[in-house]
């Protein structure tokens, strides 16, 4: 690990000069999500991702002279109730630091969860750190102090791949299609919203919700998707469902772009394949093959280490805010830390990343890329060995994506 701690040096500038804590202590954070199941690949690389991090952190002192981080994996196999039964465990073990991304309906059952344990548990709070599951209602009508979200919401995803997507007037005909389950029918409502909005000519020619991770053909949703004349598909699918997906469109020879959320996760870019190349285009907050490919020494150690490739910056997002905000309060209460990451702002790969104070929803930059050959020059790193990688077509300021908030925060007392 030397290597790329050398050269992570500067991703822990922001710490430097802050005064040390007053005890050292393992900072223990528990990752539930699904480590078994349909959705187990990007969910493992997921754990390798935070625990690579936690490493890192480790080893440079973010969080102060003699703290360190821990991350430990609690398979919650994608389901709210056993991922509950997970959060029990972990709170039994003393945990007070969980993260999760596998699932809005997983996350909306855990803000539960924890609201009702910290209310009834003073002393005993657990923080969730949401890496990426990204129903706004998360950060609107469902927000809580305990509750930090690293990634764009879908929301805030569509409010970027809509304003590119009206700018591209051979965009004539969209079929929406999701999973069946809080985040799909938030992306059919904001994919119809703002396209109609920037783009009253587009029609909507398809509109379809099925089940999440039990559907193993795709082929009767493609052959509708063709009988529609969709010149484009939005999906906010995920996981094992994306890869399938894409894998039928690509049998059927279905010649239509694809605007996705998750496109980059374990698993998609082999289902992909050269099929894919300049048809699938990806929103998110990062993209290895960046304006300077920012992040590369993470991606290329995670690489050397695990051989898979490193796609989760919020990873480094939520440890750095964590570490930051554990050092400079001098303590890993989550209470006072909660009240540190606050309002914080951080380097990270995309640039500035702002937690913002009143709905606890990360503000950034966000990246729209295609998938594309290796060329050596803008697409340096290609995924899963395929020889393609993500070719950045813009990288968006984050005032374009930023999304009003309702959230009205009941916060605990500071003392």
């Amino acid at each position: 690990m030397t290597r790329p701690l050398t050269l992570l040096a500067c991703t822990a500038a922001f710490a430097a000069a802050i005064a040390a804590p007053a005890s050292a202590e393992t900072v223990k954070i528990a990752f539930i999500d699904a480590l078994s199941g349909a959705f187990a690949p990007p969910g493992q690389t997921a754990l390798k991702s935070f625990q690579m991090l936690a490493e890192i952190a480790s080893q440079q002192k973010w969080a102060g002279p003699g703290n360190t981080i821990e991350v430990v994996g609690f398979d919650g196999k994608g389901s709210p109730q056993e991922s509950l039964n997970q959060l029990k465990t972990v709170i039994d073990q003393g945990y007070h630091y969980i993260t999760q991304g596998g699932g809005s309906g997983v996350a909306l059952a855990l803000v539960d969860g924890i609201n009702k344990h910290n209310e009834r548990n003073p002393g005993k709070e657990v923080v969730y750190l949401d890496f990426a599951a990204l129903d706004p209602d998360l950060t609107n009508s469902k927000c809580s102090f305990w509750h930090f979200r690293f990634e764009p919401n879908s929301d805030m995803r569509m409010e970027a791949l809509t304003s590119y997507m009206a700018a591209d007037q051979n965009v004539k005909k969209v079929y929406i299609l999701g999973q069946n389950y809080a985040l799909g029918h938030q992306v059919s409502r904001a994919a119809k919203e703002y396209l109609k909005r920037k783009r009253p000519d587009i029609q909507i020619v398809g509109d379809d919700l099925h089940p999440i991770a039990t559907v193993k053909d795709f082929s009767p949703y493609i052959t509708k998707i063709k009988a529609s004349g969709a010149d484009s598909v939005v999906t906010g699918n995920w996981g094992n469902d994306l890869a399938l997906l894409i894998k039928a469109a690509k049998d059927a020879d279905l010649k239509v772009n694809f605007y996705t959320y998750t496109a980059y996760t374990t698993g998609v870019p082999t289902a992909m394949g050269a099929a894919g190349a300049d048809r699938v285009k990806n929103v998110s907050n990062w993209n290895i093959n960046n304006e300077t490919f920012a992040g590369k020494e993470v991606a290329e150690a995670f690489k050397k280490k695990y051989n898979e490739d490193y796609w989760l910056m919020s990873s480094h997002s939520a440890i750095a805010m964590l570490s930051r905000a554990i050092k400079e309060t001098g303590t890993a209460d989550p209470v006072k830390v909660a009240y540190a990451m606050e309002g914080m702002t951080i380097k990270s790969f995309n640039g500035d990343v702002e937690m913002r104070k009143a709905d606890h929803q990360a503000q950034q930059p966000i990246y729209l890329a295609t998938w594309s050959k290796v060329n050596g020059k803008d697409v340096k790193y290609d995924q899963e060995n395929t020889g393609y990688g993500w070719k950045t077509e813009k990288k968006i300021g984050t005032y374009v994506a930023a999304q009003p908030t309702s959230c009205e925060m009941k916060r605990p007392n500071k003392s």
